[in-house]
């Protein structure tokens, strides 16, 4: 026969089931914890914060790459094999705000037009490894257009730490201070758009800045215009050996969207038109299939100009094979020519010159659409 539960214990029972009864309720209206996505395909993606998309994008390899979403990041789980370090990455695993090849993040405010973007806070925070060859890297991209399936123009690349021997695509062309770091700048092409490289000369595990300070920057060298859109904002590793445990431990990313600057308007009659603050002299000697070339850049501002970048258009066919004075690059399209340390000086009324050496095919024609620092010349 079953005995009747003891008084006390029957009492103190009842007390702890309806604890427990609280205690379940209060658990079932706090917000569930997210958990970790294993992504293994090859283009994959996952959405974290509620507004960044994970993309483990193997483009570079068959070997097989996982990474794991986190609720604030990503970890690189799997990297098996190795490229070449002379060539391109296996892979960018990475996370981004924004459009990238037909995949848009939760409510993004991009594609938008630069000059329209009052400000484009970022911030990240990386986790290295020690045992693999690889950059941490941003990744932004522009383009004229605002486009959300592809990109085709000019992409900057932020490389906050590497190890081994890779480096940024093209050649280095100096240094710049962008968002109050100095920064080893490099630029080139991959056959399908214009890159720009800023690379950290140390190790930068983590980072508040504006994004903003380097799309201006690029800019200013002519490789980008205020009316073109940026369309991403990407934060991850390319690694060319190995990789697993690499991870960003947590991204940010806002874009601000202020006011574009209106149109000049146009002086009325005998009204004095807007002033330039320099000018260009162009000075070629061509023969059939070549070419060279001396410019002046003269300072007509009332302040130095330290150190200078002109920025201009080649026209189609035409290519740099050399120059003096200056460095010149990419070799064709839109260029930019930047003071070497003898001549980083313009002063206010004075000028400095350098040349450079092309080809050409069909009929010469003289660059266009000079810029100096991002003011028009004349």
């Amino acid at each position: 026969m079953r005995a009747s539960p003891h008084p006390l214990r029957a009492a103190l029972g009842a007390l702890l089931l309806t604890f427990a009864t609280v205690v379940a309720m209060l658990v079932g209206t706090a917000p569930a914890a997210t958990a970790d996505t294993l992504i293994c395909e090859q283009y994959g993606t996952a959405t974290v914060q509620g507004r960044y998309l994970v993309q483990n994008n193997r483009w570079g390899t068959a070997a097989p790459q996982c990474v794991t979403a986190t609720d604030t990041g990503f970890r690189l789980t799997r990297a098996d094999g190795s490229v070449p370090t002379d060539g391109p990455p296996k892979a960018y695993p990475s996370l981004f705000n924004g459009c990238h090849y037909t995949r848009c993040s939760p409510g993004t405010a991009l594609p938008a037009r630069v000059d329209g973007i009052a400000a484009a806070p970022s911030a990240v925070s990386y986790g290295f490894v020690g045992d693999a060859v690889y950059n941490a890297s941003y990744d932004i991209w522009l383009d004229p257009m605002p486009r959300t399936d592809g990109v085709n123009r000019t992409e900057i690349m932020i490389w906050f730490h590497r190890t081994g021997p890779v480096q940024p695509i093209g050649s280095p062309v100096g240094t710049a201070t962008v968002g109050g770091r100095s920064w080893q700048v490099w630029t080139g092409g991959n056959g399908s758009n214009d890159v720009i490289s800023f690379v950290a000369p140390s190790a930068l595990a983590e980072w508040n800045f504006d994004v903003m300070d380097f799309v201006r920057e690029t800019v200013s060298r002519g490789m980008a215009r205020n009316d073109w859109y940026l369309t991403s904002v990407q934060a991850g590793f390319e690694p060319w050996q190995n990789g697993a445990g690499l991870a960003v431990n947590s991204f940010s990313s806002t874009v601000n969207l202020g006011t574009p600057p209106t149109e000049p308007e146009e002086p009325g009659p005998g009204e004095p038109g807007p002033t330039a603050a320099c000018r260009v002299t162009f000075t070629p000697n061509v023969w059939a299939g070549g070419f060279t070339a001396d410019v002046t850049v003269a300072n007509t501002g009332p302040t130095a100009v330290e150190p200078w970048r002109l920025a201009f258009t080649l026209p189609a066919g035409l290519r740099i094979t050399q120059s003096w004075n200056a460095a010149v690059s990419p070799s064709s399209g839109a260029v930019t020519a930047t003071a070497l340390a003898h001549n980083a000086r313009i002063p206010a009324g004075g000028s400095q010159s350098f040349g450079f050496q092309g080809t050409y095919s069909g009929t010469f024609a003289p660059p266009s659409g000079f810029t100096l620092g991002g003011v028009p010349c004349s």
